[in-house]
């Protein structure tokens, strides 16, 4: 550690307050790991919210000074770098993995008390780089920080971005690109894959020992249960259903869904070929290496399945001592999936419509709007805004009737203008005026005036959860283009500030809202 402690930075100058727990868990699951040395980097973007959420003073710091602490070139005092050990199966074929191009420098303590990792994404090779050079370029690691921030904004569970700066020294992939490094923030980065790691090498006591360290750092209300193993499950279990029926309700892709992507604390974390779906189309896939759709949007929540059966076969030595029994509680327990699911996703489908209490035709009310948005190819975001917004058409043509007279006296009338005409909507004004649509909404409407609240407020609670502005592929790719090819900024501080205020409309956000003229041949790369 000689080297190491010759790029300390001054103790705690900075208000870094490092825990270090998983390092001293078996060094089985890490290794020793040092940024690689770098001749000129600099400073592209900081988090500076987000460092002040951590209790971090980084508003005097030089970009110089930002910039060496940010490349790894400066440690922060109490740091102790660490790659650690995971596997995963990748798109279903086993393989064992590691942290082949980050490092973990330590994990932070909050002035809340909460510990978070600290990680740098691209820092160099490390013990589990095997042939990578364990770098990354400056494209995906602004995309992560725009996509994950943009997350964090709309309320679904995420790992964040504290930095990025450049290395000032190129990556090669399929042209030269600017190197770069992204300091991640996560609640950790604990992945069904660090237990599959050891559940590969039959390293039964280390499995109990992993399990034991996640529930006390993840799920301490766990702790004490006699059953806490299989209570440990049900809650990561619970919480992935909940993530990805978030996912559903704002039309993210994650991209790659492998076993080392899905982190046990609940969290968001790796995104790759990840973006959001503007057409609605269950079989949406952006990735350009997932030829076949596994990891297409509508397959998503039998994936996240899929990944919690594999981290049920790491902890049946903990379900019980007799692997057929072991199983059979792991079954039972997974069994429990698809109805927690369901219930996350149609909770939230409900609160989109303005729905408060549960009915039983609502699950067929919302997969009629979904056929009808898929069959016409609808703007998923744009559609459940407008339908917010209450700007549609008073009149249903199918039945002659106004949808103002099927309203209950309790409710205020809608507006009684159309869907104004806006630039770059596609139609939808005409997609609106469609007699199918048209049906389904006096079936909405009649199903509101059953709810005991005003539609007023209603629609009000519609805002606030379906979002006017999401990072839109195009105008993502518009920023990168900028930042990487001109050196320009502007362009991607003007989308982070439209995405920190996802539910709310103004002059600048417009042509945020505006989806892509031509969507379909979009497609996203992991930047390994």
């Amino acid at each position: 550690m000689v080297e190491l402690n010759a790029m300390v930075a001054e103790p705690n100058s900075m208000g870094w307050r490092f825990d270090n727990t998983y390092s001293r868990l078996p060094d089985v699951l890490f290794a020793p790991a040092m940024p690689a040395r770098l001749g000129s980097p600099r400073l592209v973007i900081l988090n500076n919210r987000l460092a002040d959420e951590l209790g971090l003073d980084l508003k005097g710091i030089s970009p110089e000074a930002a910039a060496a602490l940010f490349a790894g070139q400066v440690l922060p005092s109490g740091s102790l770098p660490i790659a650690q050990a995971y596997a995963g199966h990748q798109y279903g074929h086993f393989t064992m993995l590691g942290d082949g191009r980050a490092i973990l420098l330590g994990e932070h303590r909050s002035p809340s008390g909460q510990l978070f990792d600290i990680q740098l994404k691209g820092p160099g090779q490390t013990p589990y780089s095997r042939r990578g050079d364990g770098r990354a370029a400056l494209g995906p690691m602004l995309r992560e920080y725009i996509i994950s921030e943009a997350m964090f904004a709309l309320g679904i569970p995420t790992t964040r971005s504290l930095a990025v700066v450049t290395t000032g020294e190129p990556v090669y992939r399929e042209a030269r690109l600017q190197g770069a490094i992204l300091t991640r923030v996560a609640a950790s980065h604990i992945r069904v894959g660090t237990f599959e790691y050891l559940a590969a090498t039959q390293d039964e006591a280390n499995v109990r020992v992993l399990a034991d360290y996640t529930i006390n750092r993840h799920y301490p209300e766990l702790a004490d249960s006699p059953n806490r193993y299989t209570e440990f499950f049900r809650a990561v279990m619970d919480r992935q259903a909940s993530l990805i029926a978030r996912w559903q309700l704002v039309g993210f892709i994650h991209g790659v869904m492998n076993t080392d992507n899905m982190a046990i604390s609940g969290e968001t974390i790796d995104y790759g070929p990840c973006a959001f779906m503007n057409a609605y189309d269950p079989k949406t896939v952006f990735s350009s290496i997932d030829h076949a759709g596994r990891y297409a949007y509508g397959n998503q929540p039998a994936i996240a399945h899929w990944n919690l059966a594999r981290f049920a076969e790491t902890l049946l030595a903990l379900f019980d001592p007799d692997q057929e029994q072991a199983i059979a509680i792991a079954t039972e327990l997974l069994n429990e999936y698809p109805a927690r699911f369901e219930q996350y996703w149609l909770a939230g489908m409900r609160t989109k419509l303005g729905l408060v209490n549960a009915e039983d035709g609502d699950l067929k009310l919302v997969q009629s709007l979904l056929a009808w948005m898929q069959k016409t190819r609808a703007d998923f975001t744009n559609t459940f805004r407008d339908l917010s917004a209450d700007e549609l058409p008073t009149e249903d043509p199918s039945c002659g009737r106004s949808l103002v007279g099927q309203m209950s006296a309790k409710e205020e009338s809608p507006h009684p203008n159309p869907l104004p005409a806006r630039p770059g909507r596609g139609g939808l004004e005409d997609r609106y005026e469609d007699p199918e649509f048209q049906t389904w909404h006096s079936q909405w409407r009649l199903r509101l005036s059953r709810e005991d609240r005003p539609s007023t407020l209603a629609r009000a609670a519609m805002r606030a959860v379906n979002p006017a502005v999401i990072p839109r592929n195009h105008r993502v790719e518009e920023a990168l283009a900028a930042a990487q090819d001109h050196d320009d900024l502007s362009v991607l501080n003007s989308l982070l500030a439209v995405l920190a205020t996802p539910y709310e409309v103004g002059s600048d956000s417009l042509k945020y809202q505006e989806p892509p003229a031509d969507d379909g041949r979009y497609r996203t790369f992991c930047g390994t």
